[in-house]
């Protein structure tokens, strides 16, 4: 048998002075197959794919880093950059549970990135050495027409259902003393909807957030499961949150939810569960003791910021690979409960819909070892395009939103409820385009 060519890849700085590139990154995106991890305009963007790797099921971590990590053994790189995103880069979105169920990873044919005012361009291919990679018009983006909305697999109506009986189930004293629970919504577009429509609304109201497209997964997370730069790792985690309500101020907002003792303590599950799983990793790691108020659009979040550095052997022997280190923290008690293979197992038991990817991990990794893993959060997943046998009949596309919350003992069902509807605003408001 035949040794399979190495990919080539290419990449270069690129001028102050071309502008063919200096525009907004999610302004170069050419086409509906977008890539993205954009946060405050930098980041990375990326379309084609060069290479595939599809999984599912428990193993799917430990498939992926050894997927890439073979992959980029056989690649052919030249890069003059050398910064985290530069040379072989991929983007990955793993689905949250065990059962079988799609997680990807694609290398792009084109990535172009911005980090510390630098701004480069990487290209993959036999065609990566000329450039020509690149070379690929800016198609318009169109909006989706009229936006309806349906039942999801799991409905308002049923999660309240499935909110109350897990506030029982909890109540009853067993193992599980959080759980996080989640609905789903469906929206039918009249035209077919252009990932690119939604990232550009989203990125354009959460630019705090970061803003991401992987595989017609599309969302803007403000939650950070795990960032790797060299030797340093950092996690945001986000658990307790508040929303708006007439007549209540955010500074009011922002004082009650550091007052709340359920939201505390769901804020103290989801971090202790990120630092007993990265403290066997480091030899440092920073863990505030109090959490801060991170203040979006349309709600409030506890949050608090792990920051810590790899032990050297850890780094270097690979059980620390991005990827790696992210099946030791998946799930957090922030996406799963409190302990977490109970909480799963809750979760399975009362929600009885397939998440898909939604709450699992979704972001970039490069050769080098770098990248970033948000959650898959605020997000929708466009299930059905153009041509498929299940698209909608004049032509459209079909969106699966998704949103939902960590319920503890005292968790109020309506409450909970309306909390899931303020996180599902994000996504309807990009899909609808809402100023």
């Amino acid at each position: 048998m035949a040794t399979p060519s190495p990919l080539r890849v290419r990449t270069r700085e690129i001028p102050d002075d071309d502008p063919r590139y200096h525009r907004p990154l999610l302004d170069l995106l050419p086409n509906r197959a977008a890539m993205s991890w954009v946060r405050d305009g930098s980041g990375l963007v990326g379309w084609g794919v060069a290479a595939r790797f599809d999984t599912a099921g428990p193993d799917r971590f430990a498939e992926t880093d050894t997927y890439w990590h073979e992959l980029c053994a056989r690649m052919d790189v030249d890069d003059e950059v050398r910064l985290p995103g530069t040379g072989p880069v991929a983007f990955t979105s793993l689905a949250f549970g065990d059962q079988p169920g799609d997680s990807v990873l694609l290398v792009p044919r084109v990535v172009i990135g911005q980090r510390d005012g630098v701004r480069w361009i990487t290209t993959v291919g036999e065609d990566a050495a000329d450039g020509n990679a690149a070379d690929e018009p800016v198609l318009p983006v169109h909006g989706p027409g009229t936006v309806r909305y349906g039942d999801g697999r799991l409905p308002a109506t049923g999660y309240r259902d499935v909110v109350a009986e897990a506030v029982r189930t909890l109540a009853n004293g067993g193992e599980v003393r959080k759980v996080v629970l989640a609905h789903d919504l469906l929206a039918e577009t009249s035209e077919p909807l252009d990932p690119r429509f939604l990232l550009d609304n989203l990125a354009r109201r959460y630019p705090s957030c970061w803003t991401f497209a992987v595989d017609g997964l599309v969302g803007a997370t403000p939650e950070l499961l795990l960032e790797r730069t060299g030797h340093r790792v950092r996690s945001h985690v986000l658990a307790g949150t508040a929303w708006p309500r007439p007549g209540v101020s955010a500074d009011e907002l922002a004082a009650g939810l550091l007052d709340s003792a359920k939201d505390r303590a769901e804020h103290a599950f989801a971090t202790e569960s990120v630092a007993a799983e990265l403290r066997p990793f480091c030899g440092e790691l920073a863990v505030p003791a109090q959490p801060e108020v991170l203040r979006l659009r349309n709600v409030l979040h506890l949050a608090s910021l792990i920051s810590g550095e790899l032990h050297q052997h850890a780094a270097s022997n690979g059980v620390a690979a991005l990827l790696r280190l992210a099946s030791a923290l998946h799930p957090t008690a922030a996406v799963g409960g409190t302990p977490t293979a109970e909480a799963v197992e809750l979760i399975e038991k009362l929600e009885l819909m397939d998440r898909g990817r939604y709450t699992g991990p979704v972001g970039w990794v490069d050769g080098a070892g770098n990248g970033a893993l948000g959650l898959a959060l605020r997000c929708a997943q466009i299930e059905h395009q153009p041509g498929d046998s299940a698209a909608v009949p004049d032509g459209g596309s079909t969106v699966r939103l998704f949103a939902g919350g960590g319920i503890v003992t005292g968790s109020d069902p309506d409450q909970e409820v309306a909390e899931a509807a303020a996180k599902l605003r994000p996504i309807r408001e990009a899909l609808e385009g809402d100023a």
